[in-house]
């Protein structure tokens, strides 16, 4: 698919990817409205007391990370969470994380909750809980015990004290004596002395050890705080991302619709498709009777009757030194304007001053006697019924100058029989000596053989294809049927263009101009039909035909 493809796609669906991109905005905007802000309180604990040691160990540090690791899966298990909600009258609690900050000892506690209250309490409990479950929580006993080595830590350091002082004076003593037995005896009381002061010395550090606490120690280092600025929604980003998605699944889907869709829509999948040239791209014309649809006639300096006096000059220089004298208009399948082309061809042709002649051979849905408003009591049956075919008391003049038309008359139940007979070959014959061209309205190709079987006695076959219903497939065998039964092809008439398929054409012949009367009284086009107008029939023109 080339860029070009990629930017028509894209313009086609333009209003479904905007509606669904300002649905999804719009929800996402209403939604977030509803949202309450979001509050975040956290905590910080440490585990085990290396920061108060002067000299901690590596494995010191190993084990309070390893500890810190424990207590964070702790924090998370029904245990804590019950006797959380228990002290706090909860039934529930908000969502909350317990993670260990990389390679430190600290377990941060996060709390989210739309109540900042609630929020700071719940983090400050759920520490608590964590510290309850540790050793380091402090129940009468405990506290006893901490008591009790607090005074022995007290008597201690006034026996060390007590200690070297004695050991200080008798150092002091033993340097005035001169007797042997006096100073081995104060040796002997210096030496127990020191005994005694390194047994104090040994029993105060592990008092002391007990009483600072060791490696599984839980402490507070950051309380939980009262939040104060919501951490969200973000609301601008939602609504961001929501029209993000909006318009990307809108704009996905239109692709993938596009890419589906496998109907002919503009003269380059004609031209892929079907190697065969566009002779002519003719807008949607309005209508809801089949006499509206005569463009060329009821307004004849409007787009579509331009186009058509296109159609019908691409078709002279398709064969410009052979004309075409006999003229097929057919296309794939039903309901593909076929019969609306080849009336509005038809009144262009004519209008240029040639004798048109239109047979309606579509012996089974028969329209063009409902388009040019003539009966269709006698016609191409009942000539075909003489024993020597004629036209004459069949044909009938329409409102438009040098055009006639041979309507189907009663419709035969052996249609296919009748136009490959001779009487119907003398026929045509006898209508082309009187005529410059001769113009068939054929059943669809694809529907039944009767196209295939008219097509054969054609100077030129001009295949309708409705843009944007036609499927490929379709065209295809058409072509391939008419091309089987050695038809001329001249070119494909593409109907009901859609202005965003019909590029340069389109805008060039289409801008400032609405079906209705011609001219308004002030001399400016009119912007809209109206429905109560009155039709009128206007006369053939030499400028522009």
């Amino acid at each position: 698919m080339e860029l070009r493809q990629y930017f028509n796609t894209f313009r086609k669906w333009l209003w479904l990817i905007v509606l669904a991109t300002l649905v999804a905005t719009a929800a996402s905007f209403l939604a977030t409205r509803q949202q309450a802000p979001i509050y975040a309180a956290k905590t910080s604990l440490m585990v085990g007391q290396t920061l108060e040691n002067p000299n901690p160990t590596g494995n010191d540090v190993w084990l309070g990370q390893q500890l810190a690791q424990t207590y964070a899966e702790i924090a998370k298990r029904d245990l804590v969470r019950g006797t959380t909600m228990e002290a706090l009258g909860l039934s529930w609690l908000p969502e909350y994380t317990v993670q260990l900050v990389p390679n430190t000892q600290l377990l941060e506690i996060r709390v989210v909750d739309t109540n900042p209250v609630r929020a700071q309490a719940v983090a400050a409990e759920l520490a608590n809980q964590l510290i309850l479950q540790s050793p380091s929580a402090s129940d009468r006993t405990r506290q006893d015990r901490r008591e009790f080595v607090t005074r022995q830590l007290q008597e201690l350091e006034t026996n060390i004290d007590e200690t070297k002082a004695r050991i200080d004076d008798l150092q002091q003593q033993l340097a005035g004596m001169f007797s042997a037995r006096q100073i081995a005896d104060t040796q002997t009381q210096i030496n127990a002395l020191e005994q005694k002061l390194n047994s104090y010395q040994g029993n105060y550090a592990s008092l002391l050890s007990f009483l600072e606490g060791g490696v599984n120690t839980i402490n507070v280092v950051e309380p939980a705080t009262l939040p104060t600025t919501p951490i969200g929604p973000n609301k601008g980003m939602t609504i961001l991302l929501a029209a993000a998605i909006g318009f990307l699944l809108a704009a996905g889907a239109a692709f993938l619709l596009d890419y589906l869709d496998d109907t002919l829509k503009t003269p380059d999948d004609i031209k892929d498709a079907l190697d065969v040239t566009t002779l002519g791209a003719i807008a949607r014309i309005e209508g809801d009777n089949p006499d509206e649809r005569l463009v060329t006639a009821l307004y004849p300096k409007s787009p579509a009757a331009e186009a058509f006096r296109v159609l019908r000059t691409n078709i002279q220089f398709s064969s410009l030194d052979n004309p075409p004298r006999r003229l097929m208009v057919t296309s794939s399948s039903p309901s593909e304007g076929k019969s609306t082309t080849l009336a509005n061809l038809a009144v262009v042709i004519a209008q240029q001053g040639q004798r048109v002649v239109v047979l309606d051979t579509d012996l089974r849905r028969p329209t063009l006697h409902r388009i040019f408003q003539v009966p269709n009591n006698a016609g191409l049956t009942n000539a075909l019924l003489q024993e020597h075919p004629s036209h004459g008391g069949f044909l009938q003049q329409t409102k438009i100058d040098n055009l006639q038309i041979l309507t189907t008359g009663p419709l035969p139940p052996n249609p296919a029989e009748l136009l490959s007979s001779a009487k119907f070959a003398a026929l045509i014959e006898s209508l082309q000596d009187q005529v410059d061209v001769l113009m068939f309205d054929s059943p669809p190709v694809m529907a039944v053989t009767d196209a295939a079987i008219l097509a054969r006695q054609m100077d030129g076959v001009v295949l309708v294809i409705d843009a944007g219903a036609t499927r490929r497939d379709w065209a295809i065998n058409a072509k391939e049927s008419l091309d089987k039964v050695g038809a001329h092809i001249l070119g494909v008439a593409l109907n009901r263009l859609r202005p965003q398929a019909g590029g340069y054409y389109y805008y060039y012949y289409n801008r400032d101009y609405t079906y209705g009367d011609e001219n308004n009284n002030d001399g400016r086009r009119s912007r809209k039909r109206s429905s109560h107008s009155k039709r009128r029939w206007l006369p053939r023109t030499s400028s522009g035909n």
